[in-house]
């Protein structure tokens, strides 16, 4: 304690020398514990409040504050943000942060601040760049799926797309889980993206009216709206964009439960450019929507869908009388419609223009119903059916002969209609009807029926019989005398058709098969694909043989002599071997682009020289499931078909 008290400020205060080693302040030492040797006291000093960085100067120690950009309040941010001159600035902007980013997004295009004191020239030159920015025509295309559909990419959507050309289409598809896209995402659409012309919301519960209507004040231009498991989106929302948007023509409304009759009440009103309307599983959507929307004098729809909806015979009323503009409608899975509804329809005279109909799984499609149909829709250019349980040959037929315009006919899983109605259609549509198509129907019997002489159906090109059982060389032939022009012939997955029926039919044909889709007719053999190219191999340009498993190399040497035009070959599942892949590389003339190999398990690696011959031309090869090609074929494969499309 002497030492302390007697301590003149000469002599070292510390026996041990003085605590800055080699006499440097800065020394890293003095901020570590001084050890045994030193014999001062340091009396405790209270913890700072603040923390903030050591600043060494000279001897002390000091304490400095940070000052940031990031401390100006966002209403500040805001006008100095507002006031770049030029897109490419505030892109650049946008990236400093994630502030930064949704600052910009918010910014409206009458909000943007130009310099008024400039020269005309200048001034000029400002405000066509911020027209540039703001005012695009919409060429770009935006699509967010799942774990991507975030806010901040639709704000850095909003930014970037703004000066290059403007954002046209915009599609979020999200998902219960992933998704987190929310009312302040579509706030920067709304703001940024003036340009929006078409907008496609899928499974997102986030998005409620109020993200809607900011999409109803920003983008006036909105011209295609698809709204689908939406359940937040009620009247409010969709009414906000039909009145702001008035060149919307397309809407599309799909398991939305609190979109309802005021919506389509308001869509009457409003929309007088809407041309489609698809409505799907609205649960709140009735009759009385279905009405207003209808008989509307202002709205003239000509695409209309109506399905799984709760609706009744009065809404097929309403639209056989005042659809007067309808020329496409898609009626299906309607349960509270009944056989009177089509009948009303149809004798209500206004669907004159009708072109297309389309009935799915609806009790109330008879025959009765659909005859009224034929005769109500004089212009009914095509007709297709599915699930019609009820249907039956005589109504077909009525159907048929009630209407005087049909092109297309297409029956889906209709098991009344059997080989009867069939022919009878092609009795008595002969001059006009051009493409027919039976799909798993389950009534069709294979008998030898003496038919009445009548003139042949001229004009059909197109014949496709897919998975109907009962289908086989009886009709087959009888097609062949009746049908003579055909083109397009699909028999898929027929057991019952065999070489002789097929044979008939290629006989009897004149104008020449271009497209031949024979998939899984497992009894067919070579010497039925080698009558085939022997007679229209020349018009010959598409054939599928996939699962025609008695098919082989003959007819592989059958197709590479007689097949100059064929560009799109499928043997799938065939016993082809090495053997037919050398035939078809040797062939002249032959401009094959498609070829498909799949599961032939008798192709090899000694298919290799063959296979890049046929390279030249070739613009996709399936080789899946081909287990006697090795791998390092496969790769010197891709690597020398270098334009070719491999699969493997």
């Amino acid at each position: 304690m002497s030492k302390v008290f007697g301590f003149s400020g000469v002599d070292n205060f510390c026996p041990g020398g003085s605590i800055y080693t080699c006499g440097n302040p800065k020394e890293a030492s003095l901020f570590l514990p001084l050890g045994p040797q030193v014999d001062v006291y340091f009396p405790p000093r209270k913890r700072s409040r603040i923390s903030a960085p050591f600043v060494f100067n000279g001897e002390w120690l000091e304490q400095k504050q940070k000052t940031s950009i990031e401390s100006l309040p966002d209403e500040c941010l805001f006008e100095i943000l507002r006031r770049l001159p030029a897109g490419q600035d505030r892109s650049a902007c946008a990236c400093v942060s994630k502030r930064w980013l949704m600052c910009l997004s918010n910014i409206c295009k009458n909000e943007i601040c130009c310099n008024k004191s400039a020269a005309p020239e200048s001034s000029l030159s400002v405000k066509e760049g911020d027209d540039e920015e703001f005012g695009g025509e919409g060429y770009l295309s935006r699509s967010l799926e799942g774990k991507k559909a975030t806010d901040i990419r639709l704000a850095a959507i909003a930014v970037g797309t703004a000066s290059r050309g403007g954002l046209g289409k915009l599609s979020i598809r999200g998902s219960n889980s992933d998704c987190v896209v929310t009312n302040l995402g579509l706030k920067a659409v709304g703001h940024g993206c003036p340009s929006l012309k078409s907008l496609s919301l899928w499974n997102i519960a986030t998005i409620d009216d109020e993200g809607l209507i900011e999409i109803a004040n920003g983008c006036q231009q909105l011209e295609k709206l698809d709204l689908c498991k939406c359940p937040a989106i009620t009247d409010k929302g969709l009414i906000a964009v039909v009145r702001k948007c008035p060149n919307l023509t397309e809407l599309s409304l799909e398991s939305c439960p609190n979109i309802g009759n005021e919506c389509l009440s308001a869509i009457g009103k409003s929309c007088s450019n809407l041309k489609s309307i698809a409505i799907k599983d609205c649960s709140s959507v009735g009759d009385q929507g279905i009405a207003c929307l209808f008989s509307s004098t202002t709205l003239l729809l000509s695409k209309v869908k109506l399905q799984a909806l709760t609706i009744s015979d009065l809404s097929l009323a309403v639209i056989g009388h005042y659809g007067k503009a309808v020329t496409d409608l898609v009626l299906n899975s309607l349960p509270n419609v009944s056989e009177r509804g089509f009948w009303v329809m149809g004798n209500g005279n206004g669907l004159q223009k009708l072109k297309s109909l389309t009935v799915g799984p609806c009790l109330g499609l008879t025959d009765v119903g659909l005859e009224a149909v034929g005769k109500g829709c004089p212009n009914l250019k095509a007709i297709h059916l599915r699930k019609s349980t009820l249907l039956s040959d005589n109504g077909l037929v009525s159907f048929v002969k009630a209407t005087s315009s049909l092109e297309s006919l297409q029956l889906e899983e209709c098991h009344r209609i059997s080989q009867l109605g069939f022919l009878g259609v092609l009795f008595n549509c002969g001059a006009i009807l051009k493409a027919i198509s039976l799909t798993s129907c389950f009534g069709f019997k294979d008998l030898n029926m003496v038919l009445p002489p009548s003139s042949p159906c001229e004009s059909l090109r197109s014949l496709s019989i897919i998975n109907c059982p009962g289908f086989g060389n009886a009709t087959l032939s009888v097609l062949g005398k009746q049908c003579p022009q055909l083109q397009h012939v699909e028999l898929s997955g027929l057991d019952g058709v065999r070489d002789a029926g097929l044979l008939s039919l290629l006989e009897s044909n004149e104008g020449g098969l271009v497209k031949v889709n024979l998939s899984d007719c497992v009894n067919l053999t070579d010497k039925a694909v080698s009558s085939l190219v022997n007679l229209h191999g020349w018009t010959l340009e598409v054939l599928n043989l996939d699962g025609c498993k008695n098919v082989s190399d003959p007819s592989m040497v059958a197709i590479a002599k007689n097949c100059p035009l064929l560009c799109d070959l499928d043997v799938s599942k065939c016993t082809i071997t090495d053997t037919g892949i050398a035939a078809l590389a040797e062939a002249k003339q032959f401009n094959l682009q498609i070829l498909s190999l799949s599961g032939c398990s008798l192709v090899s690696d000694r298919s290799l020289p063959s296979l890049k011959k046929l390279g030249s031309t070739l613009l996709g090869l399936n080789i899946q499931h081909c287990n006697s090609i090795s791998s390092s074929t496969v790769d010197m494969l891709v690597e020398q078909l270098w334009r070719c499309d491999i699969l493997s």
